[in-house]
C-alpha cells in the first residue's frame, strides 16, 4: 500500500478502522455518520467488507465522496439475505432520512393512469329498463392507488398523454366517460352521442354485449394488440355484410377507418416492443437530468424529466443507477429498459428479484429503439439547459438584491427572505400569509397561513401586527438564547404604515430593524414602479424597472399575495356554506354525503335545506338532520 493510500485511513478513529476490517463478506446496507451524528451516506453492497473498505483504502480527491469520507467518524451496518433486500432497505432509508451525500430524486411517483371500470352483472337494471352505471364499463383518468376490481393502463408520463388516450377510445370505440350519477339519471342521449364520441349505453342505444365487445377491443388496443383488434373488427364487419346488415357493417367500417386514422396520426412504429422505458442522462455544471420516455402498448406516450440533488462530479452512470434503484421500487417496471449508459448487471438482477419482473436493460439499441433513445437524449439536453439558465438567472437576482440592499451574507445560497401579506374581502375571512425564499427559489413546504381573529374587520395594521408577533415572538427568545436565526430580510407588502407596524413589533421583541423592508406600490400602482421602504430610517429606494433585484422582490411579493388570496378564498367559501364541510360532521360518511349532494344539487343546496328536507334523504335520521342543520349554520 502506498504512502498516499495509507494517509487516508490515518485521519479516521482507530475504532472505526477496526470495525471496517471486521465486517463480514455478506450483502447488506451501510450508513456513515459525522462528528455531530448526522447521517452522511447510505449505501448497499453485495459484500460489506469489500465495499466499505474501498472508501478507506484510496484517495478520493476533492470530489463529493472525498468530502464525505473525510467527515466519517462512525459506521452502522445491517446484514441482509440478498442484494434485492439490500436495494429495498437502502432506498427506504434514503427516502426517509435524506442523507447529505446521496444522489436524491424527489419522491414524486404519482403517475396518472387510464382506468376502465369493470361491469358488475349483479347490479339490477334501473326502473326505466336501462342498465345501471355499475353494469356499463367506463373509461376515466385516474391517479392514486390501484385495486384489482378494475383495469388500469399506464403509468403515463403526463395528464395530457392520458387525455389523448381517452380521446382515442372515444373516437374509435365510443366508450362512456360520464360520472355514474349522470349516467343513471339520463333520459335521452347526451351531446357526446350526437357527435359520435359515445354509443349511448345509458339509454339503450347499444346492446350490453356489443358495448362490452367494444370495451374488450379497447383494452386489447391499449395492450398493443393493434393488428388483432383490426382483424376482429374487420371479421365482424364482413359477417354483418354477409347477413345483409349493411347499417351495422357501415358502423364497423367507420370504426376501422377511425382506428386507422388515429394510429397513423400516432406514428406507431411496431418493433415488437409493447412496454418500454427509455432513460437518458445528462450531467453538466454540477446538475443532472434523467429524462424518462415511456412506450406503452407499442405507442410512444411522451417523456418526463427528473432533476436529482446532491450531484457534484458524479458520472452519468452513477446518476442513472441511483434513479433506477429509487424509482422502480414504487412504480411498475416494464420488461425492457433502454439506457444511455451501461447499467450494472447486479443492479438489474436485484430489481428483477425485488419486482418479480424479468428486466432486460439495453445500452446500445438499434433501429427504432435507437431513435427513441436519441429523442430522450435530446430532451435531457434541452431540459438541463433550461434548468441551468433558470438557476443562473435566479442566482443573479439573489446577488443583485444582496448588493442593492447592502446585506451581509456569507453564502448566497443561505440568503433567507420571508414575506408577509394580508388578504380579506371587506373584512371577511382575514388571513395573513408568509412565504419563504432561500437557495435561490421559493420554498413552498415552508409557507404558512395565519387566521387573523379578534381585530376590527378590515384593519390591515392590526392584522399585520398580529401575524408578526405570532411569527417572531418565540424566535426572538431563541435568538436571544443563541439558538435561533432570523431571516436575512423580512419583506412587508405595504408602505410606510405597514412598515411602521413591523418596526413597533421588532422593537418590542428586541430584533434588528434593518431586516425590515416594505414594498410600496408606485405611481398608479404600476408594476415596475415599486419603491422600497426601510424600517431603520433610511430613505426610500427605487431600484428601476429593469433591476434584477426588483424582479426578485416582485416575484416574492407576488407569491405572498397569491398564497394569501387562495387561503382567504378557501376560508370565505367554507364560511359561506355554513362554516363546516359535510365530511367534518359526525355520522356523515361518503355514502350519506353523496346522497345529500345528489338530492340537493351541491353543498350550497344542503346548507339551505330545512330539517324536514334533510330527513327526506335515505339514511338521515331526525337527530342527524338537526346536527347537519346546526353545523352548516
Amino acid at each position: 500500500m502506498s504512502e498516499q493510500t495509507q494517509a487516508v485511513p490515518a485521519r479516521h478513529p482507530p475504532e472505526l478502522l477496526q470495525q471496517v476490517a471486521a465486517l463480514p463478506a455478506l450483502p447488506g446496507v451501510y450508513r456513515y455518520f459525522d462528528a455531530q451524528d448526522q447521517l452522511l451516506y447510505v449505501g448497499k453492497a453485495i459484500s460489506l467488507k469489500k465495499r466499505v473498505a474501498s472508501y478507506f483504502q484510496k484517495e478520493h480527491g476533492g470530489t463529493r465522496i472525498g468530502h464525505m469520507v473525510s467527515k466519517i467518524v462512525r459506521l452502522e451496518t445491517t446484514v441482509v439475505r440478498s442484494e434485492a433486500e439490500a436495494l429495498l432497505l437502502e432506498n427506504n432509508l434514503i427516502k426517509t432520512l435524506k442523507p447529505k451525500y446521496n444522489i436524491l430524486f424527489r419522491d414524486d411517483k404519482s403517475y396518472p393512469y387510464l382506468k376502465i371500470t369493470r361491469s358488475d352483472a349483479r347490479k339490477p337494471a334501473q326502473a326505466s329498463g336501462h342498465p345501471a352505471a355499475a353494469n356499463v364499463s367506463r373509461v376515466v383518468y385516474y391517479r392514486g392507488a390501484v385495486d384489482k376490481r378494475h383495469d388500469y393502463f399506464g403509468p403515463y408520463p403526463s395528464v395530457w398523454a392520458v387525455r389523448e388516450a381517452i380521446q382515442l377510445l372515444q373516437k374509435v370505440f365510443r366508450l362512456r366517460t360520464c360520472e355514474d350519477t349522470v349516467f343513471n339519471n339520463r333520459t335521452r342521449p347526451c351531446l357526446l352521442f350526437q357527435i359520435k364520441r359515445c354509443s349511448g349505453p345509458c339509454v339503450g342505444q347499444i346492446s350490453a354485449d356489443d358495448y362490452q365487445r367494444d370495451v374488450d377491443s379497447a383494452m386489447r388496443l391499449l395492450r398493443g394488440q393493434t393488428q388483432e383488434v383490426m382483424a376482429a373488427i374487420e371479421q365482424r364487419m364482413m359477417a354483418h355484410a354477409e347477413r345483409l346488415e349493411f347499417e351495422q357493417a357501415a358502423e364497423l367500417r367507420n370504426q376501422i377507418s377511425a382506428l386507422s386514422k388515429v394510429l397513423h396520426q400516432q406514428a406507431v412504429d411496431t418493433v415488437g416492443d409493447q412496454d418500454v422505458d427509455i432513460l437518458a442522462v445528462k450531467v453538466q455544471g454540477g446538475k443532472a437530468c434523467v429524462n424518462l420516455a415511456m412506450v406503452r402498448g407499442g405507442r410512444h406516450l411522451g417523456d418526463r424529466p427528473y432533476f436529482p440533488v446532491h450531484v457534484d462530479q458524479d458520472e452519468p452512470a452513477d446518476v442513472l443507477e441511483a434513479f433506477l434503484s429509487q424509482h422502480y421500487l414504487d412504480v411498475p417496471v416494464p420488461t425492457t429498459l433502454i439506457t444511455s449508459h451501461a447499467v450494472d448487471k447486479d443492479l438489474v438482477q436485484a430489481l428483477t428479484d425485488q419486482t418479480g419482473v424479468r428486466i432486460n436493460a439495453i445500452h446500445q439499441p438499434r433501429e427504432q429503439r435507437r431513435v427513441w433513445l436519441e429523442m430522450a437524449q435530446q430532451n435531457a439536453d434541452i431540459q438541463l439547459t433550461r434548468l441551468l439558465a433558470e438557476e443562473g438567472s435566479q442566482q443573479a437576482r439573489t446577488r443583485a438584491l444582496v448588493e442593492a440592499l447592502d446585506l451581509v451574507v456569507d453564502d448566497m445560497e443561505q440568503l433567507r427572505v420571508e414575506c408577509f401579506d394580508i388578504s380579506h374581502t371587506s373584512g371577511e375571512s382575514t388571513q395573513a400569509s408568509c412565504v419563504v425564499y432561500h437557495h435561490h427559489k421559493m420554498q413552498s413546504s415552508e409557507y404558512r397561513r395565519y387566521n387573523i381573529e379578534g381585530i376590527t374587520p378590515g384593519d390591515d395594521y392590526a392584522a399585520m401586527r398580529q401575524v408578526l408577533v405570532r411569527r417572531y415572538s418565540k424566535l426572538a427568545e431563541a435568538v436571544q438564547a443563541g439558538e435561533g436565526k432570523l431571516p436575512d430580510l423580512v419583506l412587508i407588502d405595504g408602505g410606510k404604515g405597514q412598515v411602521g407596524i413591523a418596526r413597533e413589533v421588532f422593537e418590542s421583541l428586541g430584533l434588528d430593524l434593518s431586516r425590515i423592508v416594505g414594498v410600496e406600490k408606485g405611481e398608479g400602482r404600476k408594476v415596475g414602479l415599486e419603491e422600497l421602504v426601510f424600517a431603520d430610517g433610511r430613505d426610500k429606494v427605487y431600484l428601476g424597472r429593469d433591476s434584477a433585484a426588483l424582479m426578485l422582490v416582485a416575484q416574492i411579493r407576488d407569491e405572498a399575495h397569491r398564497f394569501a388570496i387562495t387561503g382567504m378564498r378557501a376560508a370565505r367559501a367554507k364560511v359561506r356554506v355554513g362554516g363546516s364541510k359535510l365530511e367534518d360532521i359526525p355520522g356523515i360518511g361518503p355514502k350519506k354525503r353523496a346522497k345529500l349532494l345528489q338530492r340537493f344539487g351541491g353543498a350550497r343546496g344542503v346548507a339551505d335545506a330545512s330539517v324536514q328536507d334533510l330527513c327526506s334523504v335515505e339514511g338521515i335520521s331526525l337527530d342527524l338532520a338537526q346536527t347537519i342543520y346546526q353545523a352548516l349554520r
